[in-house]
């Protein structure tokens, strides 16, 4: 995540409710036209599922107690309104409680196919279908707890297992290697990129493996990590993550395979 932000969050009135402009919910639909043709034979089926009971509308930024609704009744989910940037621990503190943290600006229309903080678009399009299959909530609540529980010097190391998994995660079904990650199932390019490009890697997901993987946040991925089923998500949910990343952190990190960013 960036360390500063040129976006800020809207603030929801008495009743919770975010009053967008006719530009920013231009916006919205923009994307999601865009974005809903290109999903079919490349996301996973569970997130289209998922998808199809979020019913998100097509002319407007949905409101968070709409898209919470729906969270609840299935998961026992909701969305929470938050700055544009957070640190660690509010966003471990938000998943521990079944809570999605999602930053309630959209992106200008200049910054239309990219840009390095999550805007609503991101968060509730991405990140919250898949949030009503218990195995991926499960996991997502499991996280939160883990990173409450760890060291903060190891923050950054846990970081990795969420950006590998919920943020660029693909799967394997009987139909092909599909998405499911917030951040390629949000993006039409790392979408194409990441399921046909002979560019990147990608590994069978191992959690040590992952935990140990540098990445960079402004680049296509070098490296995605693939699911058998959401079930070893469920799996590691009931495990204790701790000595996991005890041991990751005892064996060291491995080396970027993507150039370093040059600094200012």
């Amino acid at each position: 995540m960036p360390k500063s932000t040129q976006y800020a969050s809207r603030t929801p009135d008495a009743n919770g409710i975010i009053h967008y402009s006719d530009a920013e919910n231009a916006t919205w639909a923009t994307l999601i036209d865009r974005q809903l043709p290109m999903l079919q034979g490349q996301v996973c089926d569970e997130y289209i599922s998922a998808l199809e009971l979020m019913d998100f509308p097509r002319d407007r930024i949905p409101q968070l107690h709409e898209v919470s609704a729906v969270l609840q009744d299935h998961t026992g989910w909701s969305v929470a309104p938050v700055p544009a940037l957070i640190n660690f621990t509010r966003f471990f503190e938000l998943l521990a409680n079944r809570q999605f943290p999602a930053a309630t600006f959209i992106r200008t229309p200049e910054e239309l196919d990219y840009l390095e903080e999550p805007d609503i678009f991101h968060e509730v399009f991405g990140h919250t279908p898949l949030l009503t299959d218990y195995r991926f909530a499960a996991f997502t609540e499991a996280y939160g707890k883990a990173g409450l529980a760890a060291d903060k010097r190891d923050h950054a190391m846990l970081a990795r297992l969420f950006w590998f998994t919920v943020e660029f995660g693909l799967i394997s079904t009987e139909a092909g290697l599909r998405s499911y990650g917030a951040g390629i199932v949000s993006s039409p390019g790392e979408l194409e990129y990441a399921l046909h490009s002979d560019v990147p890697e990608r590994k069978l997901f191992d959690p040590l493996t992952a935990l140990r993987t540098p990445y960079r946040i402004d680049i296509f991925q070098p490296i995605y990590f693939m699911l058998e089923s959401f079930d070893t998500l469920f799996e590691l949910a009931q495990q204790d993550l701790i000595p996991l990343i005890g041991k990751a952190r005892s064996l060291g990190m491995f080396e970027p395979t993507y150039p370093l960013k040059e600094s200012a």
